[in-house]
């Protein structure tokens, strides 16, 4: 598993168990929101949607919550709208941030704040899409199922990639396959831990551990905006760096 992965899982299961619980609700509440208002309320015909619901069971959020979300959705009372900032940290590390709003004003005055704020620079957007590729993550719990035979089953649904990590198997799509293999493990009785579309880094930047964590930190303010949904870097993130970020 990548760094990158490592950490959003430790983040995740962490965020279940602490304070970060209202924001991972949050987060997901907003996206069953957009995703109602985007392709209706039918979860077996809004893909979307039932990414959305599975990764909201996958952090025990409470049906009531799932409920009220799709409810929001199907009457529009909030207005919320997609908005993306893409930018340099300190270090050269670059950042795309996606959000979801309902004032866009408030979301670019807190964003360029905290570029300002930190020594940053906030770039024009598309200006750096072009250092990410977009691909489909999705976390199976191992329970004792055989890696191979479950790659047999899937591969040809789409995976680019299969790891196997800890107690769960990671599974790598290109973007127009993430659907596809969705389907295919819910075909198989499988119930994913987490799915969704990351950009990945074509490259990343390696800093030292101290200069690493402050960059870290840096983008788990950025994580903390209640309008940001999403922070994706580049910056290289070792075991050493996770280490350093538990202390």
């Amino acid at each position: 598993m990548s760094g990158h992965s490592k950490w959003s899982t430790i983040k995740r299961k962490k965020g279940a168990a602490d304070s970060k619980r209202s924001k991972m609700f949050s987060r997901i509440a907003k996206e069953i929101t957009i995703a109602v208002k985007s392709g209706g309320s039918d979860p077996d015909a809004n893909p979307r949607l039932r990414t959305a619901i599975a990764n909201a069971k996958g952090i025990n959020m409470p049906k009531e919550n799932i409920m009220r979300a799709i409810a929001r959705g199907e009457k529009d009372e909030t207005g919320y709208q997609e908005v993306t900032f893409e930018g340099y940290l300190p270090y050269g590390i670059a950042v795309y941030i996606e959000c979801l709003t309902d004032n866009n004003n408030r979301t670019v005055s807190n964003i360029r704040s905290l570029f300002n704020k930190k020594g940053g620079s906030l770039g024009t957007n598309g200006s750096l899409s072009y250092l990410f590729d977009r691909k489909g993550l999705i976390q199976v719990p191992k329970n004792d199922r055989d890696p191979d035979e479950l790659q047999m089953q899937i591969i040809d649904a789409g995976v680019e990639d299969f790891e196997t990590e800890e107690d769960i198997f990671e599974i790598t799509t290109a973007l127009e396959d993430f659907g596809n293999v969705q389907k295919k493990l819910e075909e198989l009785g499988i119930e994913a831990e987490n799915s969704e579309l990351k950009r990945i880094p074509k490259e990343t930047k390696k800093l030292p551990v101290p200069d690493a964590v402050k960059i870290m930190k840096l983008i788990e303010e950025f994580e903390d905006d209640d309008d940001v949904q999403n922070v994706f870097h580049n910056l290289e993130i070792s075991d050493e760096i996770i280490e350093a970020m538990g202390d």
